[in-house]
């Protein structure tokens, strides 16, 4: 049966790593990722959980740790933030080019310089094409659902990939919410026990893991694991209609809100989401069509799905939280874009930065965006394509 708490997002992931009793947890703190470390070497000291919490010297040891368990044939993970994830980079590409089933707990904050410790995406984003698999969260209930699910997706035979819970630094990882808790039991069984095929310290089986790779294999090696990315779509939507038959709670690739009709829509990742929800009902009630499609699923990214979910609008709004340094536009833009190119969408479309280093953004900005959306379509022009929301000039 489910029990309501209030917590915050990071107590809310510390649980459910409670309820998972994963092996091994190396952990190194960086705001504001700390807590779930803290909260969960709580769990440890207090005989709630039999695992493995090592306190290392570095993030990169961190991961450097979690990778080893996870090859030796561990359930394995950590938790970082920002330059905590750029201090993994090469451990990143190591796990994911070593088919590892790991996970790391990202609560997203801005990569310096100047240095700020609030959120925005430029850490996760600067990581998406290390082969990872990247889920984000827009509250609390969610960050707490992802990692519930988090393992089950990672683990997959089909996969066996690391995968990134990613939630918004601050925002959701300290504001406290009222979410809906499993039972223990009921997250036990759920995830399972994990059963390794092939890891290091099987005496039946010998393996090297990490060899040195000729320019003959390298190539196909990185084919393969492409390969694995392939079906992550299809596990997640799998495992998910599971999670909802336990929890009553529905995820997929992105959540579509009031886009049934819609002709002007938003596509965002996080916690701004839910501002954009409250923008949406205020114009709704005035009769105006509009809709946004929150992206759950960043990497791999789900370009057919966005593709098909946006064919029916005239102009959408692709909000970034990371700047890309293209001249173009953000990392979100980018991909959406092309995937509407692909699609042959005659939609406009613009992209915009916002939220950087913990910029508010309130409802009155998401109104404005859809403002400025029902004035491309009338203009029948998208006019400057690579735009700012929220910032001085």
């Amino acid at each position: 049966m489910a029990k309501r708490e209030r917590l915050s997002g990071n107590e809310a992931v510390a649980i459910a790593l409670r309820q998972i009793n994963p092996d091994v947890f190396p952990a190194f703190p960086i705001t504001p990722s700390t807590e779930i470390p803290q909260y969960f070497a709580s769990f440890v000291a207090n005989g709630q959980v039999d695992t493995e919490f090592i306190t290392v010297e570095s993030e990169h040891s961190s991961m450097s740790a979690a990778i080893g368990a996870s090859a030796a044939g561990a359930r394995s993970l950590t938790a970082t933030s920002s330059c905590g994830l750029a201090y993994m980079w090469e451990e990143l590409y190591i796990a994911a080019s070593n088919r590892l089933p790991l996970a790391l707990a990202l609560v997203n904050r801005a990569l310096s310089g100047p240095i700020n410790i609030n959120c925005d995406h430029s850490d996760s984003m600067g990581a998406r094409d290390a082969g990872w698999i990247q889920i984000y969260a827009e509250n609390n209930q969610e960050a707490y659902d992802n990692m519930v699910q988090a393992f089950r997706i990672s683990e997959h035979k089909d996969v066996r990939l690391p995968i990134m819970i990613c939630q918004d630094g601050f925002i959701t990882s300290h504001a406290v919410e009222n979410i809906e808790l499993l039972d223990d039991a009921e997250v036990k069984g759920f995830v399972g026990e994990y059963e390794p095929e092939n890891y290091l310290l099987n005496p039946e089986c010998p393996m090297a893991v990490g060899p040195y790779s000729i320019t003959d294999f390298y190539f196909e090696a990185k084919r393969a694991q492409a390969e694995g990315t392939k079906n992550v779509e299809k596990v997640i939507l799998d495992i998910a209609k599971e999670f909802a038959e336990l929890s009553g709670r529905e995820y997929g690739l992105f959540e579509s809100y009031r886009m049934e009709d819609a002709e002007r829509a938003v596509v965002i990742i996080g916690s701004a989401a839910g501002t954009t929800k409250d923008a949406i009902d205020r114009l709704r009630e005035k009769g105006e069509k509009v809709g946004l499609l929150k992206i759950r699923l960043y990497r791999p990214f789900p370009a057919e799905a966005i593709a098909a979910e946006l064919k029916n609008v005239k102009a959408v709004a692709i909000m970034d939280r990371a700047e890309g340094y293209s001249n173009n536009g953000g990392p979100l833009g980018a991909d959406v874009m092309a995937a509407l190119f692909r699609a042959r969408s005659q939609a406009f479309a613009v992209n915009y930065i916002y939220g950087l280093g913990g910029r508010d953004v309130r409802v009155e900005d998401m109104i404005g965006i859809y403002d400025a959306l029902a004035q491309i379509i009338e203009d029948g022009d998208a006019g400057e394509t690579y735009r700012y929301l929220g910032i001085r000039e």
